[in-house]
């Protein structure tokens, strides 16, 4: 059995692309609302992060107001 070795990759290069006005904006508009649910979800992840973060802190003393705003009348 004789081996070849792999065919070197070929170069592509588009030239044009054609897409009808209103099928490029459908196409954004599905996009932007998809954009909406991840948004969302990111912001959950975050907030569940900075409130981990917040606890860790707290737990180990480094939470609350700065040490010049302790003491000050309220």
């Amino acid at each position: 059995m004789s081996m070849q070795p792999p065919a070197a990759p070929h170069r592509v290069a588009i030239a044009n692309i054609d897409i009808p006005f209103w099928r490029m904006v459908m196409i954004l508009v599905k996009w932007s609302l998809a954009a909406i649910p991840a948004a969302i979800i990111i912001t959950i992840i975050f907030i569940i992060i900075g409130a981990a973060v917040g606890i860790v802190m707290s737990m180990l003393g480094l939470g609350g107001l700065p040490s010049f705003m302790r003491g000050l009348p309220t």
